[in-house]
């Protein structure tokens, strides 16, 4: 039932595509076998090309290494780092053998990063030395001093006491109590292959693979739980939707750290034997298209953000793009400009947008690559398969087609659970569906429109405000390259509603002029009180527009 019935906004994904049952150990070695001469993995940063073959070899050796580092099935081994190819090999290593792979935001500092390891009890951290403005090193000395006077895997700290071994990446001598790298893919070369196998003979496909910390829909950071169910399938969908194969060439410039990155990248380039292409250890648009121009990228994945940066580089017509095929963007609701522009002028008649949360692993709407032009530009598509969504009013009961109300997902991509934490588990998933905290409306067609958060709207003298209609109105001005809206307290109406505006290169305009612009063409409760220009808006590490933090930047400046 991809299209509504009953007239309600209820939709069911195909079930005729089967549903894989095995273990990513499983299916990695089966991709090794059929494509091991074809690339796997190229890092232009660091100078690596591996071969599936090559690829498998280092997944093993790394494998290996964490056995005799005493690594269990079930043990949460956390990674703190960019996009390096040691966070991919760590990836399939912790995963052939049952350990719960961690995944920790690169832009955490000491007090969150105490409380991830903590949380989930990570017994093993494998980290980068630095980052950007992070020195991960400093702050892991300043969290557990005791590390001076430790050997590798005997760490006892008082604020981590579950940590035993913290290992460094790259080729420098690593600080006293840490492991190279290097020194924990030679730990287990007296490992033989068949003590490989027999942990992987354990697996099943139900077991938890992988924690990946999100807000979810209410409270601090969670560690919601991921299998190798949940996610082997969903990105086989997902590149699946693509048409992604193995002669293409995928562009990852998104976070590993993210399910964009780990799971429709890596793992979906894993599900097709398509090559996997890291730009560098972060985001960088020159970086970006110029590796999809050198490899002759067939696809390319990104937020809108980015898509935006790449878009509006000074050089952009230098780079070529003609290979560009397909690719996705999501993490955050894309303006209908953005879109027209990838597709135009990034040579990506089939790019697809997706819409999921970390918890649905991700995915869970996506458009097809034949779409019709008008929904592939303002929707987020149809159901996929073996996923089941509606949109509900405040009172649970599923809305007629077309009305607005909170979108309910079910089927197998829903997580296994908040590690630890069975409350928050219960009040986020109800009788199997997940509620996710977005506004949506489902069409005639089943195509899914996000049009906003539950606790984005803003509430001004009674009326309810979207913040994402106002922002795709903002964005039909000439002269904005970047829009978000948002509300703040107001003693006589409530909330009122704030813009800050990034304009495109080049363009000349003022708050006033942009609110005379709104006046007449959208309702005058939804007219920006304030309007901030910006160079820059604050983002997450995977992209995403940062509200909360522009809201409080913007009352500290009004009081």
């Amino acid at each position: 039932m991809n299209t509504p019935d009953h007239g309600l906004s209820h939709v069911i994904g195909d079930t005729c595509a089967q549903l894989s049952e095995e273990v990513i150990p499983h299916l990695f070695a089966r991709t090794a076998a059929i494509h091991p001469e074809r690339e796997a993995v190229i890092f232009p940063a660091q100078g690596i090309r591996l071969s599936w073959s090559e690829f498998a070899s280092e997944v093993d050796r790394l494998a290996a290494g964490l056995l005799r580092l005493e690594v269990e099935k079930g043990d949460r081994v956390g990674i703190w780092s960019p996009n390096r190819v040691e966070w991919l090999l760590t990836q399939f290593a912790t995963a052939r053998i049952g350990a719960i792979l961690v995944c920790i935001n690169p832009a955490y500092r000491p007090y969150e990063l105490e409380y991830a390891l903590n949380t989930v009890g990570c017994k093993v951290l494998v980290t980068a030395r630095k980052f950007k403005s992070s020195d991960y090193v400093s702050m892991l000395e300043t969290l557990a001093p005791e590390l001076s006077s430790a050997t590798s895997g005997t760490l006892q700290a008082a604020k981590l006491p579950m940590l035993r071994t913290i290992i460094t990446l790259g080729d420098e001598a690593p600080p006293r109590g840490m492991l190279p790298f290097k020194t924990a893919l030679e730990k287990g070369a007296d490992v033989p292959q068949a003590e490989l196998d027999a942990r992987t003979n354990t697996l099943d496909r139900n077991d938890p693979i992988n924690i990946q910390f999100t807000s979810g829909t209410t409270g601090s950071p969670k560690g919601a739980c991921l299998t190798h169910r949940n996610i082997v399938n969903n990105a086989n969908f997902v590149t699946s939707r693509m048409n992604l194969s193995e002669a293409d060439r995928l562009c990852i410039p998104v976070p590993f750290y993210h399910t964009f990155g780990m799971v429709m990248g890596a793992l979906g380039c894993m599900t097709k034997g398509a090559t996997m292409v890291i730009p560098g250890e972060g985001f960088d648009p020159g970086e970006t298209l110029r590796a999809v121009s050198d490899e002759r990228c067939t696809a390319l994945y990104g937020v809108p953000t980015m898509f935006i940066a790449e878009l509006d580089l000074p050089d952009f017509d230098t780079f070529d793009l003609s290979a560009l095929r397909t690719g996705i963007m999501a993490g955050a609701p894309c303006p209908i400009p953005v879109m027209k522009a990838v597709i135009e002028k990034m040579n990506m008649t089939e790019v697809t947008i997706g819409y999921g949360m970390t918890e649905t692993s991700p995915i869970s709407f996506q458009t097809q690559v034949d779409a019709p032009f008008e929904k592939r530009v303002s929707t987020v598509g149809t159901i996929h398969p073996h996923v089941e969504c509606k949109v509900v009013n405040a009172a649970g009961e599923t809305v007629p087609i077309g009305e607005q109300g909170e979108l309910l997902t079910r089927g197998y991509s829903v997580m296994a659970g908040y590690w630890g934490d069975a409350e928050k588990t219960a009040a986020t998933i109800k009788d199997g569906w997940m509620y996710t905290g977005d506004l949506a409306v489902i069409d005639r067609h089943g195509y899914c429109n996000i049009t906003g958060r539950v606790k984005d709207m803003i509430l001004r003298g009674g009326e309810n405000v979207y913040p994402r209609e106002i922002e795709e109105f903002l964005y039909t001005h000439p002269g904005v390259a970047q829009a978000q809206v948002f509300g703040i307290p107001d003693e006589k109406l409530g909330e009122v509603i704030c813009a800050w505006i990034v304009p495109k290169s080049g363009a000349v305009i003022d708050p006033e002029g942009l609110r005379d612009f709104c006046k007449g063409q959208i309702a005058h409760y939804k007219v920006p009180l304030h309007i901030r220009l910006k160079d820059e808006l604050p983002m997450t590490i995977s992209g995403k527009p940062q509200k909360n933090a522009m809201s409080a930047a913007m009352l500290k400046e009004l009081q």
